[in-house]
Protein backbone atom coordinates (compact mmCIF):
# COMPACT_ATOMS: atom_id res chain seq x y z
CA UNK A 1 0.00 0.00 0.00
CA UNK A 2 1.30 3.45 -0.89
CA UNK A 3 2.07 5.59 2.12
CA UNK A 4 1.81 9.35 1.93
CA UNK A 5 5.36 10.69 2.13
CA UNK A 6 4.27 13.99 3.68
CA UNK A 7 5.20 14.32 7.37
CA UNK A 8 2.61 13.89 10.09
CA UNK A 9 4.14 16.70 12.14
CA UNK A 10 4.78 20.15 10.69
CA UNK A 11 5.65 22.96 13.10
CA UNK A 12 5.07 26.40 11.62
CA UNK A 13 5.79 29.98 12.64
CA UNK A 14 3.36 31.56 15.11
CA UNK A 15 0.25 33.23 13.76
CA UNK A 16 -1.39 35.97 15.86
CA UNK A 17 -4.72 34.89 14.41
CA UNK A 18 -4.62 31.61 16.31
CA UNK A 19 -5.66 33.34 19.52
CA UNK A 20 -8.82 34.78 18.01
CA UNK A 21 -9.69 31.53 16.24
CA UNK A 22 -9.20 29.56 19.45
CA UNK A 23 -11.28 31.93 21.56
CA UNK A 24 -14.07 32.05 18.98
CA UNK A 25 -14.23 28.27 18.70
CA UNK A 26 -14.14 27.89 22.48
CA UNK A 27 -17.14 30.18 22.80
CA UNK A 28 -18.99 28.39 20.01
CA UNK A 29 -18.42 24.99 21.59
CA UNK A 30 -19.29 26.24 25.06
CA UNK A 31 -22.65 27.40 23.75
CA UNK A 32 -23.15 24.09 21.96
CA UNK A 33 -22.12 21.73 24.76
CA UNK A 34 -23.29 23.38 27.96
CA UNK A 35 -24.55 22.68 30.59
CA UNK A 36 -22.40 19.53 30.66
CA UNK A 37 -19.46 21.60 29.42
CA UNK A 38 -18.45 23.54 32.52
CA UNK A 39 -15.66 25.40 30.70
CA UNK A 40 -14.08 25.40 27.26
CA UNK A 41 -10.49 26.62 26.97
CA UNK A 42 -8.04 27.23 24.14
CA UNK A 43 -4.93 25.31 25.26
CA UNK A 44 -1.66 24.08 23.78
CA UNK A 45 0.96 25.90 21.78
CA UNK A 46 -1.45 27.87 19.57
CA UNK A 47 -2.75 29.46 22.79
CA UNK A 48 0.71 30.86 23.65
CA UNK A 49 1.64 34.14 21.92
CA UNK A 50 4.77 33.84 19.80
CA UNK A 51 4.93 30.05 19.99
CA UNK A 52 5.69 28.01 16.87
CA UNK A 53 3.21 25.17 16.67
CA UNK A 54 1.50 22.54 14.60
CA UNK A 55 -1.32 24.39 12.79
CA UNK A 56 -3.92 22.60 14.90
CA UNK A 57 -6.10 24.20 17.56
CA UNK A 58 -6.22 22.33 20.86
CA UNK A 59 -9.27 22.98 23.00
CA UNK A 60 -10.19 21.53 26.38
CA UNK A 61 -13.72 20.91 27.59
CA UNK A 62 -14.11 20.40 31.34
CA UNK A 63 -16.93 18.10 32.43
CA UNK A 64 -18.02 16.26 35.56
CA UNK A 65 -18.34 12.78 34.02
CA UNK A 66 -16.64 11.53 30.84
CA UNK A 67 -19.13 8.81 29.92
CA UNK A 68 -22.09 11.15 30.28
CA UNK A 69 -20.33 13.81 28.22
CA UNK A 70 -19.38 11.34 25.50
CA UNK A 71 -22.98 10.27 25.04
CA UNK A 72 -24.33 13.82 25.06
CA UNK A 73 -21.64 15.37 22.86
CA UNK A 74 -21.57 12.67 20.16
CA UNK A 75 -24.42 14.03 18.04
CA UNK A 76 -23.72 17.78 18.21
CA UNK A 77 -20.02 17.31 17.54
CA UNK A 78 -20.59 14.90 14.64
CA UNK A 79 -22.85 17.49 13.02
CA UNK A 80 -19.91 19.92 13.11
CA UNK A 81 -17.41 17.51 11.61
CA UNK A 82 -15.81 16.10 14.74
CA UNK A 83 -14.84 12.42 14.93
CA UNK A 84 -14.33 10.55 18.19
CA UNK A 85 -10.75 9.23 18.39
CA UNK A 86 -9.80 5.99 20.16
CA UNK A 87 -7.35 7.70 22.51
CA UNK A 88 -8.63 7.77 26.10
CA UNK A 89 -5.44 8.09 28.12
CA UNK A 90 -3.15 11.06 28.63
CA UNK A 91 0.56 10.73 29.35
CA UNK A 92 1.23 10.45 33.09
CA UNK A 93 4.29 12.56 33.98
CA UNK A 94 7.54 10.66 34.39
CA UNK A 95 8.24 9.69 37.99
CA UNK A 96 4.63 10.06 39.05
CA UNK A 97 2.97 7.19 40.90
CA UNK A 98 -0.46 8.64 40.21
CA UNK A 99 -3.22 6.26 39.17
CA UNK A 100 -3.43 6.36 35.34
CA UNK A 101 -7.22 6.17 35.69
CA UNK A 102 -7.12 9.79 36.87
CA UNK A 103 -5.56 10.77 33.51
CA UNK A 104 -8.33 9.52 31.24
CA UNK A 105 -10.12 11.70 28.71
CA UNK A 106 -12.15 11.68 25.51
CA UNK A 107 -10.74 13.13 22.30
CA UNK A 108 -12.57 14.38 19.23
CA UNK A 109 -10.72 15.59 16.13
CA UNK A 110 -11.78 17.66 13.15
CA UNK A 111 -9.79 17.77 9.93
CA UNK A 112 -10.36 19.33 6.53
CA UNK A 113 -12.95 21.73 7.88
CA UNK A 114 -12.99 25.48 7.36
CA UNK A 115 -10.13 26.95 9.35
CA UNK A 116 -7.50 25.02 11.28
CA UNK A 117 -7.79 21.37 12.23
CA UNK A 118 -8.92 20.86 15.82
CA UNK A 119 -8.16 18.49 18.69
CA UNK A 120 -10.93 18.65 21.29
CA UNK A 121 -9.82 17.17 24.62
CA UNK A 122 -12.65 16.40 27.06
CA UNK A 123 -11.35 15.99 30.60
CA UNK A 124 -12.86 15.74 34.05
CA UNK A 125 -13.02 18.98 35.99
CA UNK A 126 -10.42 18.91 38.75
CA UNK A 127 -8.45 16.07 37.18
CA UNK A 128 -4.64 16.28 37.00
CA UNK A 129 -4.60 16.23 33.20
CA UNK A 130 -7.09 19.12 33.02
CA UNK A 131 -4.89 21.09 35.43
CA UNK A 132 -1.65 20.26 33.62
CA UNK A 133 -2.94 21.58 30.29
CA UNK A 134 -3.87 24.91 31.86
CA UNK A 135 -0.71 25.23 33.95
CA UNK A 136 1.52 24.52 30.96
CA UNK A 137 -0.23 27.18 28.90
CA UNK A 138 -0.36 29.81 31.62
CA UNK A 139 3.28 29.36 32.69
CA UNK A 140 4.47 29.88 29.11
CA UNK A 141 2.20 32.91 28.74
CA UNK A 142 3.72 34.35 31.91
CA UNK A 143 7.30 33.56 30.80
CA UNK A 144 7.67 34.73 27.18
CA UNK A 145 11.46 34.46 27.51
CA UNK A 146 11.03 30.66 27.57
CA UNK A 147 8.95 30.53 24.40
CA UNK A 148 11.72 30.75 21.74
CA UNK A 149 13.72 27.84 23.20
CA UNK A 150 10.70 25.56 23.48
CA UNK A 151 9.54 26.55 20.00
CA UNK A 152 12.96 25.77 18.55
CA UNK A 153 12.98 22.39 20.29
CA UNK A 154 9.67 21.51 18.64
CA UNK A 155 10.83 22.64 15.21
CA UNK A 156 13.99 20.53 15.40
CA UNK A 157 12.07 17.56 16.78
CA UNK A 158 9.48 17.72 14.00
CA UNK A 159 12.24 17.67 11.39
CA UNK A 160 14.00 14.74 13.06
CA UNK A 161 10.92 12.68 13.96
CA UNK A 162 8.05 13.69 11.69
CA UNK A 163 5.75 10.80 12.60
CA UNK A 164 3.28 11.85 15.27
CA UNK A 165 3.78 8.94 17.67
CA UNK A 166 7.57 9.35 17.87
CA UNK A 167 7.23 13.13 18.12
CA UNK A 168 4.87 12.79 21.08
CA UNK A 169 7.05 10.18 22.80
CA UNK A 170 10.01 12.57 22.84
CA UNK A 171 8.05 15.73 23.56
CA UNK A 172 6.08 14.40 26.54
CA UNK A 173 9.10 14.21 28.91
CA UNK A 174 10.08 17.76 27.95
CA UNK A 175 6.57 18.93 28.80
CA UNK A 176 7.06 17.16 32.15
CA UNK A 177 10.17 19.27 32.74
CA UNK A 178 8.34 22.50 31.91
CA UNK A 179 5.56 21.58 34.32
CA UNK A 180 8.11 20.73 37.03
CA UNK A 181 9.40 24.30 36.71
CA UNK A 182 5.87 25.68 36.54
CA UNK A 183 4.73 24.07 39.82
CA UNK A 184 6.83 26.31 42.11
CA UNK A 185 5.60 29.32 40.13
CA UNK A 186 2.01 28.20 40.66
CA UNK A 187 2.56 27.90 44.40
CA UNK A 188 4.38 31.23 44.62
CA UNK A 189 1.75 33.16 42.66
CA UNK A 190 -1.32 31.38 43.98
CA UNK A 191 -2.23 30.25 40.46
CA UNK A 192 -5.37 28.17 40.30
CA UNK A 193 -6.93 26.59 37.20
CA UNK A 194 -10.37 27.74 38.30
CA UNK A 195 -9.22 31.33 37.82
CA UNK A 196 -8.61 30.80 34.12
CA UNK A 197 -11.34 28.43 32.96
CA UNK A 198 -14.53 30.46 32.79
CA UNK A 199 -15.68 30.95 29.20
CA UNK A 200 -17.25 34.36 28.65
CA UNK A 201 -20.19 34.94 26.34
CA UNK A 202 -19.17 36.72 23.15
CA UNK A 203 -20.91 39.92 24.24
CA UNK A 204 -18.57 40.16 27.23
CA UNK A 205 -15.30 39.60 25.41
CA UNK A 206 -12.71 42.31 25.78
Amino acid sequence: MHKDSSPDVVVVAPDPGWTVQGEDLAEELYGLLRPLALHVEHIGSTAVPGMAAKPVLDLQVSVRELAEAQAAFAGPLAERGFVLAPYRQDHVPAGSDDDPARWTKRLWTRQGHQGLDVNLHVRRSGSPNERLALLFRDWLRAHPEAVPAYARFKQVLAQALPDLASYADVKDPVVDLVVAVAEPWARATGWQPSATTTARPAAHRR
